[in-house]
């Protein structure tokens, strides 16, 4: 007896064809984040991005370990865009050659040159001025990073660990602009000026603020923006209510520009869909998704001419230090280093 082989009549055969191009359509249509950032903080600018464009954003949230995590994955990696904070976190990853360049009118006329990798390999979302607090019961306007380690605070100036990585960037700017003896030398003035161990967070400076501990300190910022608009009657609100913001510059330096750390993102080396990572960085700094960094996180947005949060607009214009942030993270190691010699954390 002859045995046929089963057909698939026309109308089937469509059926199938455009069930896999459905699927392949739907591939196509996501892209996937890897973050270290708290997805609450930017998921509204992704359900946002989806809207506009039709392209799903699934995010994959890594505490610790997203460079090796990416590195074990290898080519079979599902992450498309890589996103940190802090410029030392993209420079690992760059170095450890899990992101690839990417060539991008849109990112490079939005994002100035010193916010951006050269070659193309990370990009700048938003800035965080690292600035001091200052108790509302001082009368001080301006400040110089140097002039934190002035005797006249002695034991009036608070902060968080030396080895966090908002600190240790600050430190690693100062070295670059000043050298390593000079940033020694005022490491140890900081440390003498401490008016408690450096512990806790960026808040814990406004607290301590009002508590009495001290009168001035190094924090971040976007924190004030939370804080100031936090319930009044809160903590976080009676903390914020208590200082103002001084943004200092570096003394040496013609260009007076505030040190900034980052939040950032590069496109990962196998990016399953790279067009459409490229679409989300491209889109992250759009007007609209800027909007949303500045409003709802209070961080200070990358593009120009976009409208801030009262609280922020009220620290008045941010310069930035011209300094490529490349070049400071040069010094990240150095400025470890000098922390534990001085005992700074101690």
């Amino acid at each position: 007896m002859r045995t046929t082989r089963p057909t698939i009549l026309p109308l089937a055969r469509s059926l199938v064809f455009a069930g896999l191009a459905a699927c392949a359509g739907n591939a196509f249509a996501d892209v996937t984040l890897y973050t270290t950032r708290e997805p609450g903080l930017i998921q509204p600018i992704l359900e946002q991005f989806t809207k506009d464009t039709g392209i799903k954003a699934n995010t994959v949230f890594v505490k610790d370990g997203l460079l090796e995590r990416v590195k074990a994955e290898g080519d079979k990696s599902p992450a498309d865009v890589l996103m940190t904070v802090d410029i030392g976190n993209l420079i690992d990853l760059v170095q450890g050659g899990v992101t690839q360049p990417v060539e991008s009118k849109v990112l490079n006329e939005t994002i100035p040159a010193n916010l951006r990798g050269s070659e193309g390999h990370w990009y700048t979302l938003s800035m965080r001025d690292r600035v001091a607090y200052v108790s509302n019961e001082v009368d001080v306007k301006e400040l110089t990073y140097e002039s934190l380690a002035d005797p006249k605070w002695k034991g009036k100036f608070c902060t968080r660990s030396g080895q966090h990585p908002y600190n240790t960037g600050l430190i690693a700017a100062f070295i670059a602009h000043n050298g390593i003896e000079a940033a020694e030398e005022w490491l140890r003035g900081l440390k003498a000026n401490l008016g408690r161990k450096p512990t806790g967070g960026d808040r814990d400076v406004a607290r301590d603020i009002l508590g009495g501990i001290c009168d001035v300190g190094i924090a971040n910022a976007y924190y004030v923006g939370r804080m100031k608009n936090s319930e009044p009657g809160t903590d976080a609100r009676k903390w914020g209510d208590a200082i103002h913001v001084v943004r200092p510059t570096f003394a040496k330096d013609s260009s007076q520009g505030t040190h900034v750390n980052i939040s950032g993102a590069a496109v990962a080396r196998h990016a399953p869909n790279r067009d459409d990572a490229i679409k989300l960085l491209e889109y992250l700094v759009s007007e609209q998704a800027q909007h949303l960094y500045a409003n709802a996180n209070y961080e200070y947005p990358v593009r120009a001419g976009v409208a801030l949060d009262p609280v922020v607009a009220s620290f008045g214009t941010l310069v930035v230090d011209p300094l490529p942030l490349a070049e400071i993270a040069k010094h990240r190691k150095q400025a470890s280093e000098l922390v534990d010699k001085v005992g700074f954390d101690q």
